[in-house]
């Protein structure tokens, strides 16, 4: 379980946006999947229908916009009905935009983010799925999205998990997002089994990729707001360059970036999730866990800004949890973890940022975290 962190919000949970049925699909509700005898049994590997049901905030997503909150952030926009707004419902419950024809008997976008939010459409893919000669190639080729593949999973939760409208943010008060697979999905209610089963590190670092690709095509066209996206993009393109895996960008300083190098972050980014959701090797874990506790001196160093500062610190951190959780505590000193909360409280808050303190503490975290470990248990 990721440590709660009280930064940006990160445990809210938006839901991811739903596709767009192809011509002639049908695009079908939860109750399909939700027969006895299908996913919504009682059984442990059939009740995933349950699960998402009565214990996932996306089955809620919907009811989200009905709230006081919602309303007030609707006045805000001058938004008559979030329940109703494309601009709020794309996220909350993108059923709403299926065109009424393509809805099943009996789908309401009420469900919030459901089974074909996330799965696609199932007319091509319903009836086949549970065939026992059918490969999981052969579901992804009748149309079933790949959620194994790392990278196409990140590009599926990315959209409604950091994109928000930055009028939303700025003048709704919307909380900003931030996304950070593998903590989110930690804390996501589990209905389904990873294959292989433990793959924290490296979604960790797919997702992160994503993120900087989003943040670096939202600064590229116009749909970011540039005083809060710019510790963001400094944050990922400092965590990822520290990572040591093969990142780097034409250019250090988001102020002097043309839209050139914007564009090209953008492919850089795009290329380094894909290579990573590929080529991942379970070293990586342990060797980037080291390498990103011991860059103390970033935080002392001349010339940076103290809110890009407070960025890096608040990706850092939250780099540090999940990569610990995925390597063996062997060799660990008992204080590491502790050490860990100390940094998480020195990075809440960019205001009262200290990145003098922040860098001792850091180091000490580095202590305690001891030697390289080997093969990493993720």
């Amino acid at each position: 379980m990721s440590r709660a962190i009280n930064l940006s919000l990160l445990l809210l949970l938006v839901p991811a946006a739903a596709a767009a049925p192809a011509s002639g699909m049908e695009t079908l509700g939860s109750n399909s999947c939700s027969a006895s005898g299908c996913h919504g049994g009682a059984g442990e590997l059939s009740n995933q229908y349950v699960i998402w049901s009565q214990r996932d905030v996306h089955s809620r997503s919907f009811a989200t916009l009905t709230t006081a909150r919602s309303a007030r952030m609707a006045e805000a926009l001058a938004i008559a009905n979030p329940a109703a707004s494309p601009r709020c419902v794309v996220c909350h419950a993108p059923l709403e935009n299926v065109p009424p024809e393509a809805l099943g008997a009996g789908v309401e976008p009420t469900e919030g983010v459901s089974c074909s939010s996330c799965h696609n459409p199932p007319d091509g893919w319903l009836r086949g799925h549970t065939r026992p000669d059918w490969t999981h190639a052969d579901r992804v080729a009748a149309g079933m999205r790949d959620e194994v593949d790392l990278y196409t999973r990140a590009n599926t939760c990315v959209a409604c998990h950091q994109n928000v409208d930055p009028e939303i943010v700025r003048v709704g008060h919307h909380p900003a997002l931030i996304f950070e697979m593998d903590g989110q999905t930690q804390d996501e209610p589990r209905h389904w089994s990873e294959h292989p089963a433990d793959v924290g590190a490296q979604a960790w670092f797919v997702g992160q990729a994503v993120a900087l690709r989003e943040v670096s095509w939202a600064l590229l066209n116009g749909n970011a707001d540039p005083a809060r996206s710019a510790p963001v993009w400094q944050g990922l393109s400092w965590l990822l360059s520290r990572s040591g895996l093969d990142f780097s960008l034409p250019g250090s300083d988001l102020q002097a970036m043309s839209p050139q190098s914007l564009a090209s972050a953008v492919e850089h980014a795009d290329m380094l999730a894909k290579r990573a959701a590929q080529a991942w090797q379970p070293r990586y874990a342990s060797e980037v866990l080291h390498r990103l506790a011991a860059t103390g001196g970033d935080f002392t160093a001349p010339g940076v800004a103290p809110i890009d500062q407070a960025g890096r610190a608040e990706r850092l951190v939250l780099a540090l949890d999940r990569l610990l959780d995925a390597v063996p505590a062997a060799g660990h000193s008992p204080g590491v973890s502790a050490s860990l909360d100390r940094l998480f409280k020195l990075a809440q808050s960019q205001p009262d940022f200290d990145p003098a303190q922040f860098a001792r503490e850091l180091g000490g975290f580095a202590a305690a975290l001891g030697p390289v470990n080997g093969p990493s248990a993720r």
